[in-house]
């Protein structure tokens, strides 16, 4: 992989990654060179135990598709005509404009609960310079680039003392609120391990201590022995629809063996990784022959603080369709209560994915 570290006019680093050799002569635009200023903060939520960000510069952020797109049609593409340079190189990486979190934030509002600076990072990962392109279409190799960046990222961002989770995501489609249809992603840095891999984190270490072996490494090798909602499957990697599926067609991606993180992974695993992703999403968009709106989430170590022999590297993918036509809204018992009630079981929607033939 060659990298290539950029700044851009208005002072965000970006970086370039390719299979060949990148240009030494590139440079990096930005809409703008004024200088991106933004300090937002976390507010402490009582009830939840929890932070909450807060960030309204970003009510001013780029918006795609217009007010009256149709929610059910094929998302169209969009780009990023100020944030990419032209020439040759494979992905980018570049800070957010408008981030969530930010290095150096120092805003600490007096407001009645708790609150410090959201000092974390928010990236945006460019896929692919080609707009009209999806994760799941791309060449087997330049999915296993984004692999490597992932690492890359994780890496460098690891050496931020005050970072303590890194969690690289994608939202697809306009049905999952994408304002900017160029094939993106996004990794978002925290400050503290946020409630959700906390809360998984905590099932896997009690697994690990009574058991002897991860969590997810024992629900791999039970789903692979049964085969039943098996989605793809290598010598390294692993895709399955999960027998507690919250979501219709609900897929996890992993290795294996508990790699911690993608920077952990080894050579063959991170090409299987490659392929056993690809497989997943090219079987989501043949299922029903449209592009298929999800969000996925990658959930790793912590960095910077404990350590965590139960941390598994795996991908969460939840579908916002139930069936062609019919969005996937989170109800009451799920907003309210936090228990989700799904009306699919998912023995049926992993068949439904078996069926689908593609060739990777």
């Amino acid at each position: 992989m060659n990298k290539l570290g950029l700044t851009k006019p208005d002072g965000r680093y970006m970086f370039l990654y390719s299979r060949r050799e990148i240009p030494r002569e590139l440079r990096a635009p930005s809409p703008d060179g004024t200088p991106v200023r933004a300090d937002p903060h976390l507010r402490w939520h009582p009830l939840r135990g929890e932070w909450v960000a807060y960030a309204s510069h970003r009510n001013n952020r780029t918006f795609l598709p217009p007010p009256e797109y149709n929610p059910l049609a094929p998302s169209r593409p969009g780009d990023f005509p100020t944030e990419l340079p032209a020439g040759e190189y494979d992905a980018a990486v570049f800070e957010n404009r408008f981030p969530s979190m930010a290095p150096g934030a120092t805003a600490k509002p007096d407001v009645g609960v708790p609150s410090r600076p959201a000092d974390g990072v928010c990236e945006v990962v460019v896929f692919t310079q080609d707009p009209k392109a999806s994760l799941s279409g791309l060449e087997l190799e330049h999915l296993e680039l984004l692999i490597d960046v992932w690492a890359d990222r994780y890496a460098e961002i690891s050496a931020r003392k005050n970072i303590q989770y890194i969690m690289p995501f994608e939202n697809r489609g306009v049905e999952m609120g994408v304002t900017l249809h160029h094939p993106h992603g996004q990794i978002y840095a925290y400050p503290f391990v946020p409630p959700v891999p906390a809360r998984e984190l905590e099932l896997q270490r009690e697994h690990l201590q009574q058991h002897g072996r991860g969590l997810l490494e024992d629900m791999a090798a039970a789903e692979i022995a049964g085969g039943g909602r098996v989605v793809a499957v290598t010598e390294s990697a692993a895709a399955f629809v999960p027998v507690c599926a919250r979501y219709p067609y609900e897929v996890w991606v992993m290795p294996r063996r508990a790699a911690p993180s993608f920077a952990a992974l080894d050579a063959r695993e991170r090409k299987d990784l490659a392929r056993t992703l690809k497989t997943v999403l090219m079987k989501y968009d043949a299922l029903w022959q449209r592009p298929f709106p999800y969000l996925m989430v990658f959930h790793q170590s912590p960095v910077n603080t404990r350590e965590y022999p139960e941390a598994h590297l795996h991908a969460q993918i939840y579908p916002a369709l139930r069936s062609p036509g019919r969005l996937k809204y989170l109800a009451g018992t799920e907003l309210g209560a936090g228990m989700f009630a799904n009306d699919c079981l998912p023995e049926e929607k992993a068949a439904e994915l078996q069926a689908v033939k593609v060739n990777v």
